[in-house]
């Protein structure tokens, strides 16, 4: 229970197209997280599949049943919204039991399944509270077990941890995924934070301009990214990507270094991962740069130079460094690492 499927789905608002026709299976039970840049189309395509925006053309499957026409009360999902939208007067446990009572149950369910969620949530203590009372992490644990009462087949969350400070993200997407982990219900999360969707999912759906630029585990997308633009929107800080020419065996930058490589065809442009480039002296490695940033972030110190033709490059090494700002260094790239891109913007078999 909980398969979803969408078979070449469209939405069109008026004569703008913002969801191009995807095509995506959802497994039963999977954590899969909707990423891309604001205006791509997760929080659209996340409210077609709840059934609050209507599908303009394809279909919708819930359990192989056809939902694409059925309003959302029939489609035996749940929505968890960036705003909790929990009622002031009312206690965490009426909040929680609130669907519930409006739908006819008994008193005696609702005590049961508040008390479950509560149980799943760790909100025995806060049942009789009011929402004022609240942290924003316990408001939102009371937002997710509003959902959790009623026994939904799949949970669907939209930005829910944006209105939280840094802490509190790091706290609650611990606690959702320990959820995932103890339902075992399919759940679609959409955030633009790619440490969110790094952490939590099962596999990542990246949106570009309303269509799929890849779906993929997170380690899937980290290490093979298909085109440009999933190899810079995945990783942070993002891939370095620098102007190349190729040969068979080898590539040449055009700050002038280069090394040997196999590949399959000709590739305009090379990527490497921060963490991949050991500094050198001047000279001695594929490139050189002059440092312009060094930021100490404790374990990491992130380095950006200067690298002339091959633009701004950032290096990620260990926190304790006696490089500064002006200093002329190498750039050595490890060559099991390098990933290589065509004109196309899209990956050059290796």
């Amino acid at each position: 229970m909980g398969a979803i499927t969408l078979d070449k789905v469209e939405k069109w608002f008026g004569n703008v197209q913002v969801i191009k026709g995807i095509d995506l299976e959802i497994q039963e039970g999977e954590f899969v997280v909707f990423v891309g840049p604001s205006g791509c189309g997760k929080s659209t395509l996340l409210r077609m599949i709840g059934g609050l925006e209507d599908t303009s053309r394809g279909a919708m499957l819930i359990d192989g049943n056809d939902v694409t026409d059925q309003p959302p009360s029939r489609r035996g999902l749940t929505m968890v919204f960036q705003s909790y939208a929990l009622y002031p007067h009312l206690s965490v446990a009426e909040n929680m039991g609130f669907s519930l009572k409006v739908a006819g149950a008994s008193k005696a369910e609702i005590a049961d399944r508040v008390s479950y969620a509560a149980s799943v949530l760790k909100l025995e203590p806060y049942l009789d509270r009011r929402p004022k009372d609240l942290s924003g992490g316990q408001r939102q644990r009371v937002a997710i077990g509003r959902s959790i009462v009623r026994d939904p087949t799949a949970f669907l969350f939209d930005e829910p941890l944006s209105n939280l400070d840094a802490a509190l993200r790091v706290e609650m997407r611990y606690e959702i995924a320990r959820l995932h982990k103890n339902l075992q219900r399919t759940m679609i999360y959409v955030t633009h934070d790619q440490v969110e969707a790094m952490t939590l999912a099962d596999r990542i759906v990246v949106l570009e301009f309303g269509h799929i630029a890849q779906v993929g585990t997170p380690r899937e997308l980290y290490e093979r990214p298909q085109n440009l633009f999933v190899a810079q929107f995945i990783g942070s800080p993002k891939m370095n990507v620098m102007p190349c020419k190729t040969q068979p065996g080898s590539y040449a930058l055009t700050c002038g270094g280069g090394g040997e490589y196999a590949m399959s065809s000709p590739a305009a442009h090379l990527g490497i991962r921060p963490e991949h480039i050991t500094v050198t002296q001047a000279g001695q490695g594929n490139c050189d740069g002059r440092i312009d940033v060094v930021e100490y972030l404790g374990a990491d110190t992130f380095l950006v130079l200067d690298c002339s033709d091959s633009g701004m490059i950032t290096v990620r090494i260990n926190g304790d460094t006696d490089l500064k700002v002006g200093d002329q260094v190498g750039l050595s790239f490890d060559s099991a690492k390098l990933h290589f891109f065509d004109a196309q913007e899209q990956r050059v078999a290796d």
